[in-house]
């Protein structure tokens, strides 16, 4: 075995440092060419400006002076950092800078490998053909094989009779075969006669099909959606990626619906920073059915329970969602959402244009969700805030449109705020005095396109006197004022008083008594060695005296402030992990004006009794108010609990309550349920389940029912099978009078076919 370490050496040197000159010459060429360049970082021609030495292994090292020809034989390896290249035999021709890679030839970048029998390459030229060979990318877990790999460019190759999968084994699940072969790395590829193989069971055969290649952004089709439902028919659904910038791109989306028309759409987003960016999304098509009222229409194209028909068959979605930075430390938040009739995010829930893609969609990039799909009220409005440090600014323009008033009534009493303007002070001392104060005000102009309009201003400072007992009692009086005024710009068409200007000026008075007690135990369980259990119990009184207010304009709940004389007691009991090891275990102390060292709460109990101590002038009721309830369990990370409850005292039983609990395991075994209940109002039940029976398969199921009406709102059921490269999921879901069989084909590597 001979071992050398060479550094690049001119060409006129002694012939026996010539063969450095080759195998650095012919692994750098190798490197640069036969492998994508996101596989090391830097373009070829910087690799010899690295400092780090090849190192040359091989059992002989001949060179022939009058051919000029190198010939390296034996296990021949040559090493830098983490590129290896081994071969049985390499031979290097000085005269036509060719050179020839024999036996068990493999290039090895990190993860990437390049293999075959046989290499050829022209190193003046930059290109080379394998025989036999395979290119194996990691990061998308590529195998490409042929029986010829030709480097046609940077990032290009040529596969003569090639294949591709992502699968392991010489005899994979699924592959792609090809007479030619063509590959961009960060772009598409292409087969010529192209086969899609299940084993060795050919699938189905095309002409010519393109598929992704790319780890980066890169425009180009994406894969398609294809379902079947009663309403819709067969449905097809296909993207168009647009890679615009580095900042900005769009996708636009053709959906063939059988039944019912071609439905075109869009979605543009731009990122200039973390917290300049924005989503634009619209789609809408021509609709060849709609719901006359008629109960076999209302059945077949409309929903029963909304008590709306949809005459329109123009129909569409606009939304967008952006956040934008302003001068001078100001921030604006914009939410956009026009919709064309009551049934169409119903109609249009599942898929990429759908209502849960793009509800997943804005809040997983902004944080905010969007209206129910429900809901016919749809919010519009524009946000601008800021925030120092005692002081806060914060202004709306809302506009909420009513789908249904807008299209069908002939009067729209919807309210709009054009715009709200609020600037609030946050509690703070006030200088040379015991006193603290916080403050909050706000102007809104209201405006409805049908009825009385007008402004109102409202104001309302308060004043704190916070007291401490041995940090074990914390007792705090205050008091507020509020004055408000009202002027009016438009009345009812048959308005009883009309008087435009109104004002209002009302004090109240709170009285919070409180304490945070702790106590430290050592449980020494596996995940923590310590608990912590604090208690906070605390008694607020309120007062707001009586004032007549009948004669005031009404536009929401401000407008309208009860007489209030209460006292409420409450008491938080939370148990968490202890991460401060200073804490003195087994002795409760205070906690008040110190900060916390739990980990994530384990449990928290929250119980809150308020009592009227108003004179109750309706017989046969009491002064207690609903007591309020809500639990929380968490003892792992795959286990939850969450309950809360209203108990109505007057009826002896409850007024509300809502229980959820989820369950998970690593084997993707899962079980969510759900119950809510509102006395008079509704109570639904709903249930999602995942049972893994092998590594393999996993049936999945959901059920959502309306108890109070003994009605199914949801029943769905599917299967999914995983092997190692590949998937198939298949569902059946009854929702909303429509019947859906959805399916989807999981190739890993290059995506997804069928419908989610």
């Amino acid at each position: 075995m001979v071992l050398a370490q060479y550094h690049i050496r001119r060409k006129s040197e002694k012939p026996r440092f010539r063969a450095a000159v080759f195998f650095v010459l012919l692994t750098g060429i190798l490197f640069g060419n036969l492998l994508p360049t996101y596989a090391f970082g830097s373009s070829p021609k910087n690799v010899f400006d690295n400092a780090t030495p090849w190192r040359i292994e091989a059992d002989q090292l001949i060179y022939h002076r009058q051919t000029g020809v190198y010939t390296g034989t034996g296990t021949v390896v040559i090493r830098k950092d983490d590129i290896i290249l081994t071969a049985d035999k390499i031979i290097f021709n000085e005269s036509t800078m060719k050179a020839l890679a024999e036996g068990d030839v493999l290039l090895v970048s990190n993860a990437d490998r390049l293999s075959g029998d046989e290499m050829v390459i022209d190193l003046d030229a930059g290109t080379g053909v394998v025989s036999r060979g395979e290119l194996f990318l990691e990061q998308k877990h590529f195998y490409i094989r042929g029986d010829d790999i030709r480097k046609t460019g940077e990032n290009s190759f040529s596969v003569t009779r090639g294949s591709l999968t992502s699968c392991d084994g010489e005899n994979p699940d699924w592959r792609i075969t090809g007479t030619r072969v063509d590959v961009t790395v960060e772009g598409y590829g292409t087969a010529k006669h192209a086969t899609l193989w299940a084993r060795r069971i050919p699938v189905f055969y095309v002409p010519y099909i393109i598929f992704p290649v790319k780890l980066e952004r890169q425009s180009g089709l994406l894969l398609p959606q294809i379902g079947f439902s009663d309403r819709k028919g067969i449905t097809y659904l296909q993207p168009f990626f647009w890679a615009i910038s580095r900042s900005t791109d769009a996708t636009f989306y053709y959906h063939h619906l059988q039944k019912r028309g071609e439905k075109i759409g869009g979605e543009y987003r731009y990122a200039l920073s973390d917290d300049s960016k924005g989503t634009l999304m619209m789609d809408g098509f021509t609709d060849r059915q709609i719901d006359d009222g008629t109960p076999e229409a209302g059945r077949k194209w409309g929903y029963t329970d909304d008590r709306a028909i949809r005459p329109n068959i123009d129909r569409y979605w606009f939304r967008m969602k952006a956040d934008q930075e302003l001068p001078w430390q100001f921030n604006a938040k914009l939410d956009l959402d026009v919709v064309s009739d009551q049934d169409y995010l119903r109609e249009f829930n599942n898929g990429y244009t759908g209502y849960r893609d793009t509800e997943d969609i804005f809040q997983s990039r902004f944080g905010r969700d969007i209206d129910d799909k429900n809901n016919a009220e749809r919010e519009n409005r524009l946000n601008i805030n800021r925030i120092w440090t005692t002081y806060s600014f914060n202004t709306d323009v809302a506009w909420y449109d009513n789908v249904i008033n807008r299209r069908q009534a002939d009067t729209d009493p919807t309210l709009h705020h054009l715009p709200r303007v609020g600037l609030s002070g946050l509690k703070h001392p006030l200088p040379y005095n015991p006193f603290y104060i916080d403050m909050t005000s706000e102007y809104t102009y209201f405006y409805r396109q049908d009825g009385f309009t007008g402004h109102r201003g409202d104001f309302h400072p308060r004043l704190y006197l916070p007291l401490h007992w041995n940090n074990y009692l914390a007792l705090e009086p205050s008091a507020g004022f509020r004055r408000t005024a009202w002027r009016l710009d438009r009345h009812d068409p048959d308005p009883t008083e009309t008087q435009d200007d109104h004002h209002r000026e009302m004090f109240d008075f709170r009285v919070d008594l409180s304490s945070d007690l702790y106590r430290v135990f050592d449980v020494n369980a596996v995940s923590f060695e310590r608990i912590k259990h604090t208690l906070a119990p605390k008694v607020q009184y309120l007062y707001i005296p009586e004032k007549n207010q009948m004669d005031f304009p009404l536009f929401d709940d401000l407008d309208r402030i009860e007489e209030t004389h209460r006292i409420t007691l409450s008491l938080t009991n939370l148990l968490a992990p202890d991460r401060n090891r200073q804490e003195t275990a087994d002795s409760y102390g205070q906690n008040l004006q110190q900060t916390q060292q739990a980990g994530r709460p384990l449990a928290r109990l929250y119980v809150e009794q308020p009592y009227d101590l108003k004179k109750n002038k309706s017989a046969g009721t009491t002064s207690f108010a609903p007591l309020y309830t809500q639990l929380e369990i968490d003892p792992a990370p795959h286990l939850s609990f969450r309950t809360d409850a209203e108990w109505d005292h007057d009826k002896g039983r409850p007024a509300s309550h809502s229980i959820r609990l989820g369950l998970s395991d690593r084997l993707e075994n899962r079980l969510f349920f759900e119950h809510r209940y509102r006395r008079d109002a509704a109570q639904t039940l709903y249930i999602d389940a995942a049972v893994a029976v092998s590594p393999s398969i996993l049936i999945t199921g959901d059920y959502e029912r309306n108890l109070k009406d003994h009605q199914d709102i949801k029943k769905s059921v599917g299967c999914r099978y995983r092997a190692q490269c590949w998937a198939l999921m298949l569902s059946f879901t009854h929702e909303d009078n429509d019947k859906s069989v959805g399916f989807m084909i999981t190739l890993y590597g290059l995506g997804d076919i069928g419908t989610r």
